[in-house]
């Protein structure tokens, strides 16, 4: 029996390239990336690229949305906001927060996957180690699940999964590692694209993930202060 499909939202970082490890399990794969106007966009792009060719995805799509970087409002999108560093975000919205952002991003994955027949939507969202951004809520999946099944048409059975959603970044390393997922192609650094700068919120949480798991991180750094 031919597998289900499956779109998987990878950005090109540690958590959704995991989600994908963990949808290749069951389903066949369609890779999904989207450019926005992030800072690191081109080093994020290659990740993807290299995630996709490591699983041989053969139905791929880089969408552009570049509202989100006219919208401002993000350290992730105005290069005038500065990332911030050091530590990690005790604010319930951190700076890095780009509005709305997986509302956009799901939406496009709803649409194509509609029209793939595809059955899941796979996204690497956490409730545990995160920044604190609305979006990543397991609540947030759960209304737009709701949302879909109201938008699309009747035949259409898509339904979003978050199985990273209730695990610490450690968790998520040492699911990674089981699975075998190319944790070597990913990057997660919000402000550098030649080595990851070792600093910013984004950093800091990897670093600590791969720490707290026993496990040596394999992409460089500029610093490793955890």
């Amino acid at each position: 029996m031919p597998k289900e499909l499956a779109v998987c939202l990878v950005s090109g970082g540690l958590d959704s390239c995991v989600a994908a490890a963990y949808a290749a399990q069951k389903y066949d794969l369609a890779f999904l990336h989207v450019n926005y106007g992030q800072r690191t966009e081109a080093r994020e792009l290659k990740a993807f690229n290299e995630i996709a060719d490591y699983y041989q995805v053969k139905y791929r799509l880089v969408a552009d949305v570049p509202a989100l970087k006219q919208i401002g409002a993000s350290a992730l999108t105005d290069t005038n906001i500065p990332v911030p560093e050091g530590a990690v975000s005790t604010s319930d919205i951190p700076v890095t927060y780009v509005p709305f952002r997986n509302a956009h991003f799901l939406a496009i994955a709803v649409s194509w996957g509609e029209v793939l027949g595809a059955k899941r939507i796979f996204i690497g969202a956490s409730e545990v180690d995160f920044s604190g951004y609305p979006d990543c809520r397991k609540s947030f999946f759960e209304a737009f699940n709701r949302a879909i099944a109201e938008g699309t048409k009747p035949e259409t059975d898509i339904r979003i999964e978050t199985p990273l959603i209730e695990l610490s970044k450690a968790e998520i390393v040492r699911l990674g590692v089981k699975l075998k997922a190319p944790l070597h192609l990913t990057w997660s650094c919000y402000q550098r694209e030649d080595v990851a700068c070792g600093v910013c919120e984004s950093c800091l949480l990897r670093l600590k993930g791969f720490k707290e798991a026993g496990a040596e991180d394999p992409i460089p750094y500029e610093r490793k202060d955890i």
